[in-house]
């Protein structure tokens, strides 16, 4: 349990930056960033780790050397680099949402339960008390049936609906383009992808729904097993195959999931929102989630379910929450660390993110074809639209696989 672990980065810059301050209680051995520049900062807080920038040189280079990884990469060469160390056996980290497709998503869980490593995704708002107070209030059932799920964002925070640029650009100083694409379909270098703008281009990002349901759906997910959806549509202000749209409206359909009764559930973006009388007075945050039950409602303004004000205000002015049921948290990143020593697997382990992620991904489905899609878990089929064959389970660039 005291013994540090020995953690590899792939990805040091942006959120990588941030991933590594909540691991520096461990040994940092190496560094990986296809990006010198935006590398500089984690160097610099880690002079002794080695510093790669193709995440496949490192891990073969120093398999023997490295106990766990976190992979903070943008989300097209997540599954590559989590399949490549997990298929070493060595424990992962990955950032949110898990993986860009449907099919990367459950290759990614599988191999999890069958190497047996301690995995999490980084939806970091899993580890906070209120969320899993939410979560212990909605199972209490002092919402009555619930039937009816809002969920918003303020995203996307870049640019989307615009088209591919013609004009190349000259790489810069630093960058391995060709490792930045990875297993993506080559294109030329461009300042519209990269740094941080990769999130609304369909080959390289999950747009808005990608990039935040993973934590504003997160309590609503756990609470009521939102997965495995039986119908999804979307409304958008029109896709192009290359972006996402500048906004979109995403309505699930759920079946019954044991005692759960069948529900709904409404994604907005780009400054869609539910009906306001739905908040019954209460102000209209940015993002949100909205669960509405037989006996009251559940208001959570913000992206990660904290905090919540039961509604009507006057029916719950006097309730005690439940007594906790669930583990605390000792932090997001801290729990997985503990899970890597052999304590209890982490929350958010690829198991229940693999879940999640699938059911953001499945709104991208319906973005992307434009379609209603009927959709058969069982066989990870859209069974009325075949064009949605290539986005579950996409080709990769030569050179690359899972």
């Amino acid at each position: 349990q005291n013994e540090k672990l020995n953690i590899a980065m792939i990805g040091a810059g942006g959120r990588g930056r941030g991933n590594l301050d909540g691991v520096l209680s461990e040994n940092i051995v190496a560094l990986c960033d296809v990006d010198e520049r935006l590398a500089y900062s984690a160097r610099q807080a880690c002079p002794n780790a080695k510093f790669y920038k193709d995440f496949r040189k490192m891990l073969e280079q120093m398999r023997n050397q490295i106990d766990a990884v976190v992979v903070s990469t943008p989300d097209h060469t997540h599954a590559v680099a989590a399949a490549m160390a997990i298929r070493m056996g060595k424990h992962v980290y990955c950032e949110k949402p898990l993986t860009r497709t449907i099919w990367e998503a459950r290759t990614l869980r599988d191999l999890a339960r069958r190497y047996k490593v301690a995995t999490q995704m980084g939806n970091q708002g899993t580890a906070s008390n209120e969320l899993r107070q939410g979560v212990e209030v909605i199972q209490s059932g002092v919402l009555g049936k619930v039937t009816e799920i809002h969920v918003w964002s303020n995203r996307p925070i870049w640019p989307q609906g615009i088209a591919r640029p013609k004009e190349e650009m000259i790489i810069p100083e630093g960058l391995d383009w060709e490792l930045w694409l990875g297993p993506a379909p080559k294109r030329p270098y461009h300042d519209a992808y990269h740094p941080f703008k990769w999130r609304g281009w369909i080959d390289f990002g999950t747009g808005a729904i990608g990039d935040m349901a993973c934590h504003t759906m997160n309590m609503a997910f756990w609470a009521l097993n939102l997965r495995d959806p039986v119908s999804i549509e979307a409304e958008t202000s029109g896709v192009n195959g290359e972006t996402f749209p500048k906004w979109s409206i995403v309505r699930y359909q759920f079946p019954q999931r044991g005692d759960l009764p069948p529900c709904k559930m409404v994604w907005y973006d780009g400054g869609q929102k539910p009906p306001v009388e739905l908040l019954q007075g209460e102000q209209m945050a940015d993002s949100g989630l909205l669960l509405i039950g037989s006996e009251g409602t559940l208001y959570s303004p913000g992206d990660y379910g904290t905090p919540f004000v039961l509604l009507p205000r006057e029916k719950f002015a006097s309730y005690q929450p439940p007594a906790p049921s669930i583990p605390r948290s000792p932090g997001h990143h801290q729990e997985w660390i503990n899970a890597c020593k052999g304590g209890p697997a982490a929350m958010s382990n690829f198991d229940y993110a693999s879940a999640l992620t699938e059911t953001a991904l499945l709104g991208n489905l319906a973005i992307i074809t434009g379609e209603r899609i009927n959709w058969d878990a069982k066989r990870m089929k859209a069974v009325n639209c075949p064009k949605a064959d290539k986005i579950i389970h996409p080709t990769y660039r030569k050179g690359w696989s899972l």
